[in-house]
């Protein structure tokens, strides 16, 4: 689709600002270790960044979801949208003369997603994962907090497996 986007104005706008304040800061740290020489794109490297950095990201994910949320969105009178907070515009869009725009989803299509996601690895290698699991365990390490423990925890871990 091409042509302007007066109307995405809003979106594009909060987009810039998440890029410039949230994930702006993870593709540099990550851009940082690979400068240093600490992360090489190979298989093993990607899974243990997966492993170390993974619960702490999805928590500035979780963080970014709450904040637009709960945010009020400007009416506009070129837009077709009302205006309002995002969680009340889409559960409630009966009180802004809208509708449900949903669709129902199929019981097993949800089961077999959730089968699925179970099976995944939070690294993406079972192997990897069993060896960081042990490694953690036998160590006596615990899964980070935030953006400077995980990186800690990445620099042991990538020590002890030698990669």
């Amino acid at each position: 689709m091409y042509g302007s986007s007066i109307n995405n104005q809003g979106i594009e706008s909060w987009w810039s600002i998440f890029r410039k304040g949230r994930s702006q800061f993870w593709m540099e740290l990550f851009a940082d270790l690979r400068e240093a020489g600490y992360f090489n794109g190979s298989h093993e490297h990607q899974c243990l960044l997966r492993y170390c950095f993974g619960d702490v990201i999805q928590k500035d994910l979780d963080e970014c979801v709450r904040l637009w949320n709960s945010h009020r969105i400007r009416h506009s009178r070129t837009a077709a949208c009302p205006g309002g907070v995002p969680n009340e515009l889409y559960y409630l869009p009966h009180r802004f003369g809208s509708r449900d725009c949903g669709f129902q989803i199929e019981q097993a299509e949800l089961d077999a997603l959730l089968e699925a996601s179970l099976s995944m690895t939070p690294c993406g290698d079972p192997n990897m994962q069993e060896y960081l699991d042990f490694a953690m365990e036998h160590n006596q390490l615990q899964m980070p907090e935030n953006w400077e423990s995980a990186s800690e925890l990445y620099m042991k871990l990538k020590e002890m497996a030698q990669i």
